[in-house]
């Protein structure tokens, strides 16, 4: 009988998503009348843009026509999008780069870069954190077994984002070899400041390891102290790799398409020589990736039109604006809020001094209302739920007047 990744196992207590399933079934099962209200999901609710819907049609009619039908597509994206993307993502910051690779999914790119790098790399994350950063560490053997004492997993360097630090976090003594950090972060819905990325780029540059900086939130920032890309700063080219995402800033969720920044000059040992990671990127995407689909490429590209980049830019803010709306609310009634300018979340700590879990349950049972507690995003994430913007205004609205009646 074949054998199982032991590693796999490592992650059974640690998926939470699981456990808010359930409580939400028993409350459905308990009240089949009750109206729950979802801001915890991190989805959009906003449909596709008028011009990125016509380009994605046009393009699937193509591919009924002999003549303009396409098959197999390049691997790291067909030059029109990557050129869309280098000019209306780069350009306008100042930045030259062309190591543009086309993905499905700022998740996948993140998910699957490490395979890249050594077994035993150390690895530095920061806590709270999206949870694949650290999940797919785990199914490399990358950490040791989960610890109930420490709240973690032993085998890696915790990189702490507290309240009295504004959640931004901070590089640590230990040297690692790769960091995931992730700007505006998810899930305090903070961005980093260029004062602080100056100390990531440093400490990157020192030790000689490599940034994962994940942008998936970039076109939500909006404080003028808050780079757009990292590779603003001086010396970020040596060091980071970006990956953004389509999903949050054109509403791809459902079509599924990203990009990743390797510039050719970053560089890691193999068998004691330099090795580019560009070139071995390219090679894993080309014998392990089919590429995104023409149409949805097509789609992506038309985000880049003036049409479209007006389109985009309205449901950006409409989805700022439910942010604002809703830390406003949350902080009117005396919540300590984070987060909810230069990102679609609020970061909200539980009144009375409830755990994560405790102010779910109360959210769920007394006001019907569902978010994501904290707990389940690390160990500093206890004491604190995210909510998301994405919900509709009434939504948004019903759900602070529930809070509101439950104090």
């Amino acid at each position: 009988m074949a054998n199982l990744n032991p590693h796999l196992e490592k992650l059974s207590s640690y998926y939470f998503f699981k456990d808010i399933d359930q409580r939400t079934g028993a409350l459905r099962e308990k009240d089949p009348q009750a109206i729950l209200f979802n801001l915890g999901i991190g989805d959009i609710t906003r449909p596709l843009a008028p011009h990125l819907l016509s380009a994605l049609c046009t393009a699937s009619q193509e591919m009924g026509d002999r003549k303009t039908f396409r098959g197999y597509g390049p691997s790291q994206g067909y030059e029109f999008l990557r050129e869309a993307i280098l000019y209306g993502d780069y350009h306008r910051l100042g930045i030259s780069i062309d190591e543009i690779f086309v993905s499905n999914g700022a998740k996948c790119d993140l998910a699957n870069i490490q395979e890249l790098f050594a077994p035993d790399s150390r690895i530095g994350i920061c806590d709270p954190a999206y949870p694949v950063f650290i999940d797919t560490n785990v199914m490399a053997g990358r950490t040791l077994s989960w610890s109930e004492e420490k709240g973690g997993y032993d085998g890696i360097v915790t990189v702490p984002c507290l309240e009295e630090n504004g959640f931004l976090p901070y590089p640590p003594s230990i040297p690692c070899d790769l960091i995931y950090l992730c700007s505006p972060n998810n899930p305090t819905g903070v961005a980093f400041t260029r004062q602080v990325l100056r100390l990531w780029i440093d400490y990157a540059l020192e030790h000689n390891c490599i940034i994962l900086y994940d942008g998936a939130y970039e076109a939500y920032i909006t404080s003028e102290d808050c780079p757009r890309s990292i590779y603003e700063m001086e010396g970020a080219r040596e060091v980071a790799i970006e990956i953004r995402s389509f999903s949050k800033s054109a509403g791809f969720t459902g079509l599924r398409c990203s990009y990743s920044i390797i510039p050719k000059n970053l560089r890691a040992t193999l068998a004691g020589k330099e090795i580019s990671v560009h070139s071995l990127w390219r090679r894993r995407q080309d014998m392990k990736f089919g590429g995104v689909p023409y149409p949805i490429q097509k789609c992506a590209a038309a985000m880049y039109s003036p049409e479209g980049q007006v389109e985009v830019k309205e449901t950006i803010q409409t989805y700022q604006e439910r942010a604002r709306f809703l830390y406003n609310g949350l902080k009117s009634m005396g919540f300590a809020v984070y987060g909810g300018i230069d990102a679609p979340y609020v970061w909200c700590k539980t009144p009375a001094g409830l755990s994560s879990w405790e102010y779910f349950d109360q959210l769920l049972e007394q006001a019907h209302i569902i978010c994501i507690p904290g707990r389940g995003f690390g160990k500093m994430g206890e004491g604190f739920v995210r909510f998301s913007a994405f919900a509709d205004p009434q939504m948004l609205a019903e759900s602070l007047l529930r809070i509101k009646q439950m104090a």
